[in-house]
């Protein structure tokens, strides 16, 4: 009996002999697999880039730095990596092929100044990422954002300016105003944006104002020159005749002090000629008497003649050198 069912074991034993094999080539299969997959985690982020990780839509891993890092693979976990320091823009009145043309588009750049006046300006809007994880998620379209955020605040401002103040000195303050109050408006809006610059391209009147303003521009150019012209007039004037108030002062006042110095002097001399007087009287008078013709006459020869007629020719032979001439005159 046992020559018959031996060789019926050995059929049987033929039969399902495969059947392990293929089920330890299709573990090898599966385990490869499923190697393959957890490697496929292993991502990188460049260096001026960040990621964001999602798992199974939910944020786990809100901002990624540069470098290595794992993930589980798809569908599991979703990485989004984004350029956080690249600058975008964004143009408020008129699309980026327009700017470039030049062209404007009048109901987009058209504002309102605080004195009703119309004027078309352009301005670029630069921003980056600061939070990738509200980029990513909390709005659509955040360039759209950025935009209307900038409009209205730019509309704000310029409609509390007036236009020559806008067209003239307050363009820098429009732009930090702008710059300030919209980066309030888009962290409230958690837009996970940060702006970098605003800068007013192009301020221009409306096509049909644009002679009007032209001309007032003018006009204001020449009183600013004519302005210009009468203070630079007088603060050449006003400095030249403080210096000469001041000079003729000091004139005065050395005149006056010369005089009062002369009076002085001239009543001490005169007190000392009345002492002198008063002690010698014929001789102090002879002596002034002399003194004065001395003044008088400085040019004239003087002969003293005494009281009996008596002269004595002698000194005029030595002044003029010719005993009978006085003054080239001969004598008779």
């Amino acid at each position: 009996m046992s020559t018959v069912l031996s060789p019926r074991l050995a059929t049987v034993s033929q039969i399902e002999s495969p059947e392990p094999v293929r089920s330890r080539r299709l573990r090898h299969y599966w385990a490869w697999l499923l190697a393959l997959w957890l490697v496929a985690g292993i991502y990188i982020v460049p260096a001026d880039q960040q990621a964001v990780v999602t798992r199974l839509g939910a944020v786990v891993t809100p901002r990624v730095p540069p470098g290595i890092h794992y993930a589980l693979p798809w569908p599991i976990d979703s990485i989004y990596k984004l350029k956080v320091h690249q600058l975008r823009r964004t143009v408020i009145g008129g699309d980026m092929p327009d700017a470039a043309l030049g062209r404007l588009q009048p109901v987009a750049s058209e504002f309102l100044s605080g004195d009703q006046n119309l004027l078309n300006i352009r301005v670029v809007a630069q921003y980056s990422v600061s939070e990738p994880k509200d980029f990513l998620f909390q709005t659509s379209d955040v360039d759209g954002v950025v935009r209307s955020v900038v409009e209205s605040e730019l509309a704000r401002r310029i409609a509390h300016t007036p236009v020559d103040a806008i067209l003239t000195t307050d363009k820098i303050a429009i732009q930090n105003d702008v710059l300030q109050t919209g980066e309030r408006s888009l962290v409230s809006y958690h837009a996970g944006v940060v702006l970098s610059s605003i800068n007013i391209e192009n301020v221009t009147p409306p096509a049909e104002a644009a002679d009007a303003f032209r001309s007032v521009a003018g006009a204001r150019a020449d009183a600013i020159r004519l302005v210009n012209e009468a203070e630079g007039y007088a603060n050449d004037l006003l400095p030249r005749a403080r210096g000469e108030a001041a000079q003729l002062g000091e004139q005065a006042q050395a005149y006056k002090d010369g005089k009062i110095n002369r009076a002085n002097g001239d009543a001490a001399r005169f007190s000392e000629i009345a002492a002198e007087y008063a002690k010698a009287p014929k001789v102090t008078t002879t002596r002034a008497y002399v003194e004065a013709m001395e003044l008088i006459l400085p040019r004239l020869k003087k002969l003293i003649v005494d009281k009996n007629g008596n002269l004595d020719l002698t000194i005029m032979r030595r002044d003029n050198g010719t005993p009978n001439s006085q003054n080239g005159v001969p004598l008779k």
